[in-house]
């Protein structure tokens, strides 16, 4: 199920708060647009981690260099 709908939902209350001189709900809103992303990255990197062997990701790679 696509779950960043919600991000699009946060948007329109935005724009209606801006529109409607409430600057400070359209600031909030765009702290709960970060939590929403941040959560909804969150389950991606899970549900991608349980696809490879069938375990949960642990963590995330960031890269870097090494001998193997």
């Amino acid at each position: 199920m696509r779950s960043d709908w919600i991000l699009d939902v946060l948007t329109d209350l935005k724009t209606f708060a801006r529109a409607n001189d409430m600057p400070a709900l359209a600031e909030q809103l765009d702290d709960t647009a970060i939590v929403a992303m941040a959560e909804i990255a969150a389950m991606k990197e899970t549900k991608d981690g349980q696809r490879h062997d069938g375990e949960a990701a642990v963590g995330t790679y960031f890269g870097g260099f090494g001998t193997s």
